[in-house]
């Protein structure tokens, strides 16, 4: 934990010293290109466990966790020390689990994190470990990424026997699903069920492996948890805003020509983001929070990059995804690609996936074409109302959230499609990533 010290000058005040800044996420990848340990620690400094006898080191590991304001980077937001002290100290010993699943198809922000940096996620992990009284982790990578697994493998490896691995890591390779790499359902597949979300109607709830208590954070945030835990949680708080310190990372694509992982601020204008990728052309609109997020205008990208403010002009910061639609591109027809996807990625589990979404899907795809009949936006509002909350889990929400905002944001567009004459931008290729043949 970081203290401020000060001085006496003569007669003047004393002054405190200011914070040092919070290191990049990514910062010994950047100053050496080498992701081993070795070079983590030059970077970072040793793994700042426990020493010997500590008894009360747990405690105030919690204390600067929760006085940092650390908040999951995995899409939901929940407080990172809340959400440990839920499984603290239970029995039988919990489990950590590192959700590095990644199914969001427009985010690679773990699998860059893991590539580049495996050490400081899995210091997270230790640390977390330690401190809720947790006696082995789990790092879950998603099995369409075998060059990311591979990575955590050699680095899980790296820390045999170097007094970096003070509670054992297993490696496990769950399904690439959209739906898989929610946490339940994640905790399910460990548990050999099906790798579908369980239903919970109250977030705080405790997840179970088996009889085991689980602590499932995402692979960011425990890469930060490492942060807070060398630096205290003023160093933490010197980035971003009050309400939301700290740095995120965020996937970049689209219609842009560096398109790839950024570091930014919390409260960063999304337009300063976007524009750090290099837009291709004129932006006419942007896909906040991923698939199940949400569109945002051209005229709303003055908004800081943050929950709360982001949140006002009707995006989400999500799992830390921005996907830019050129003024060119036509967003009816990308959001019914989107539809469609999410239509196919359902767990299969309620009425309001097996049928509610092929068929806000179906809806959305005639649209698009410009073959609506002039039912369909009576139609299309009354499945949306069906479907919102109504599901078995979250997924169906987010599709219909993405789908309000989308007719929120292309109305102008949506009224033409729906007269039969569709923007010429329907014929393009998709800006979406894996979508980009639809």
């Amino acid at each position: 934990m970081t203290r401020t010290s000060s001085t006496v000058d003569d007669d003047r005040s004393a002054r405190p010293t200011p914070p040092p800044p919070a290191p990049e996420l990514l910062g010994a990848w950047r100053a050496t290109g080498r992701a081993d340990l070795v070079a983590h620690v030059d970077h970072f400094g040793p793994l700042p466990a426990p020493g010997p006898g500590d008894r009360h080191w747990g405690e105030r590991f919690a204390a600067a966790l929760d006085a940092s304001g650390l908040t999951g980077r995995g899409g939901a937001a929940f407080p990172s020390a809340r959400k440990m002290a839920l499984v603290r100290g239970r029995r039988p010993a919990p489990t950590v689990v590192v959700n590095a699943c990644e199914g969001e198809p427009a985010s690679s922000k773990d699998a860059a994190l893991l590539s580049c940096a495996p050490h400081l996620v899995l210091d997270g992990a230790e640390l977390a470990a330690l401190a809720s009284g947790a006696d082995r982790i789990v790092v879950c990578v998603g099995a369409e990424r075998p060059d990311v697994a591979v990575a955590v493998d050699r680095a899980v490896a790296e820390r045999v026997g170097s007094g970096h691995d003070p509670v054992p890591v297993a490696v496990e390779r769950p399904p690439g699903r959209f739906v898989a790499g929610e946490e339940s359902a994640l905790v399910s597949w460990l548990g050999g069920g099906p790798a579908a979300p369980t239903f919970r109607p109250r977030r705080g709830e405790v997840l179970l492996l088996g009889r085991r208590p689980a602590l499932v954070h995402n692979a960011e945030t425990l890469a930060h948890v490492a942060l807070v835990a060398r630096l205290g949680p003023a160093a933490f708080r010197s980035t971003g805003l009050p309400e939301a310190p700290g740095t995120l990372l965020c996937t970049v694509s689209g219609a842009v020509t560096r398109p790839g992982v950024y570091e930014v601020a919390m409260g960063t204008p999304v337009l300063d983001v976007v524009g750090g990728a290099g837009p291709e052309e004129a932006v006419g609109a942007v896909l906040t929070g991923g698939f199940g997020g949400s569109w945002i205008g051209a005229g709303a990208l003055g908004a800081p990059y943050a929950p709360a403010p982001l949140a006002r002009v009707g995006g989400v910061v999500g799992a830390g995804v921005l996907v830019v639609l050129p003024r060119s591109g036509c967003g009816i027809a990308e959001t019914a690609r989107i539809a469609a996807f999410m239509a196919g990625e359902s767990a299969g589990q309620c009425g309001p996936c097996v049928f509610g979404l092929p068929a806000l899907a179906g809806d959305l795809a005639a649209l698009a074409q410009g073959r609506a009949d002039r039912a369909l936006p009576s139609r299309l509002a009354r499945r949306l109302e069906a479907v919102d909350g109504r599901g078995a889990c979250r997924h169906p929400d987010g599709v219909v959230r993405m789908v309000r905002s989308a007719l929120a944001v292309f109305a102008g567009d949506a009224g033409d499609h729906l007269r039969g004459a569709p923007c010429p931008g329907h014929r393009r290729p998709s800006v979406l990533p894996r979508l980009r043949a639809g």
